[in-house]
């Protein structure tokens, strides 16, 4: 099937959308990217999602409209693709996400929530296409946290049969799969990795913060003629300060044992704002705080994968903006010096447009009534089929 995925993340920078080549039955899936492009959004949508993430007051009616609106824009990011859309069989669009509460341990609300906006509905009426969204709050549903979904994509594309894996996407936020060795092409169609692999083998988490802090910072300290540093060359100038990042490492989500997620619910403009005032005492520069939360966020990943993986993996594919970051990069390959750290591009997945291809397999799967979620992962109490239906 030709498939569309659509994925906006935690860094609210733009949506993207990739035409999606999709073929194999159940998890012997295949994948071939045929175009894909990345729509900004308008300066004012992204600030109004920025605003609400940053839980700033909002009407219904006004989530309403930002709910038409993002959807709007995702149809305008399939538009930009430039395609004949009859060719389209499916859509799969993950929508933005404005809020994300993991589940806890209160009896009266044990379940998670999390909340996506971009009506898939509007998506396959205007289009004309069949349509599947909202993956994520069937898993929740479950008991699961309902992120990250993209884990058992990843055994499915990425899986070596002589060697493990860590797969590392950093957008707004970082979370990691963690893949055994495993022979992809010897899995039946019938059978989910779990049920050859212990479950416990595949896993995943989010890592923590990604570009978010960084994307804030680059957009604070140019006063708004940058939202983001580019290849991390600002970064680069400056000199990242160790004892504040073991300072910032002592929050307790670092601790937290996976299953977990996150979002900017935590790792947001407020979080952000106390790194800036802790750094105060440091006399750093400009470009020493953009260092600082880089290889911060190195050091997340540095210590997740010592806490929680069984090894540090001989290979660490990075995927996601984040890869685009050379200065990130470096610090990842220094903390992880047993481990060699390429971007998924070498390994023939385009690493800007992973997560939407991700989405365009889940709607795939959702189509054919193949399960999307990995308990092992999420937490969910079974597997279950992601994504609502929708029929133009």
């Amino acid at each position: 099937m030709k498939v569309i995925g659509l994925m906006s993340g935690t860094s609210v920078d733009g949506i993207d959308a990739a035409l999606t080549e999709v073929s194999g039955e159940g998890y012997r899936v295949q994948a071939k990217l045929i175009k894909g492009i990345t729509y900004p959004y308008p300066d004012a949508v992204r600030s109004r999602i920025l605003e609400i993430c940053a839980n700033q007051p909002v009407t219904l009616a006004e989530m309403a409209d930002l709910d038409d609106a993002i959807a709007h824009h995702f149809i305008q990011a399939i538009q930009a693709l430039d395609i004949d859309l009859t060719t389209v069989e499916l859509i799969g669009s993950h929508g933005q996400t404005l809020h994300h509460r993991p589940p806890n341990a209160d009896p009266m609300s044990p379940l998670g929530h999390t909340l996506q906006l971009g009506r898939g509905d509007l998506i396959a009426h205007i289009t004309g296409c069949k349509t599947i969204s909202n993956f994520r709050v069937a898993d929740v549903a479950l008991g699961g946290q309902g992120a990250p979904l993209v884990p058992i994509i990843d055994a499915c594309l990425l899986s070596q049969p002589d060697r493990d894996l860590a797969v590392q996407n950093i957008g707004g936020i970082g979370n990691v799969t963690y893949l055994p060795p495993w022979d992809r092409q010897q899995t039946s169609e019938h059978l989910i990795p779990p049920a050859l692999i212990p479950p416990a083998e595949i896993n995943g988490w989010d890592t923590g913060p990604g570009n978010a802090l960084i994307d804030w910072a680059a957009t604070q300290l140019s006063e708004g003629r940058q939202t983001y540093d580019k290849n991390g060359d600002w970064a680069a100038q400056g000199t990242p300060c160790q004892q504040l990042i073991n300072e910032w490492l002592k929050q307790p989500f670092f601790q937290m044992s996976p299953p977990k997620s996150t979002g900017r619910e935590l790792f947001g403009t407020d979080y952000a704002q106390q790194c800036w005032l802790s750094a105060q005492a440091h006399s750093l520069s400009p470009a020493d705080f953009l260092a600082t939360l880089t290889d911060f966020t190195a050091a997340t990943i540095e210590l997740s994968y010592h806490q929680f993986l069984p090894r540090i993996p001989a290979e660490t594919l990075i995927g996601g903006g984040g890869s685009r970051n050379q200065y990130l990069m470096k610090r990842i390959q220094q903390r992880l010096p047993k481990s060699k750290v390429v971007s998924t591009d070498q390994r023939q997945l385009d690493a800007d447009y992973k997560e939407a291809i991700a989405f365009a397999i889940l709607a795939y799967w959702r189509w054919h009534e193949t399960p999307g979620n990995l308990p092992s992962v999420s937490g969910a109490s079974r597997p279950c089929l992601l994504g609502e239906v929708w029929i133009p």
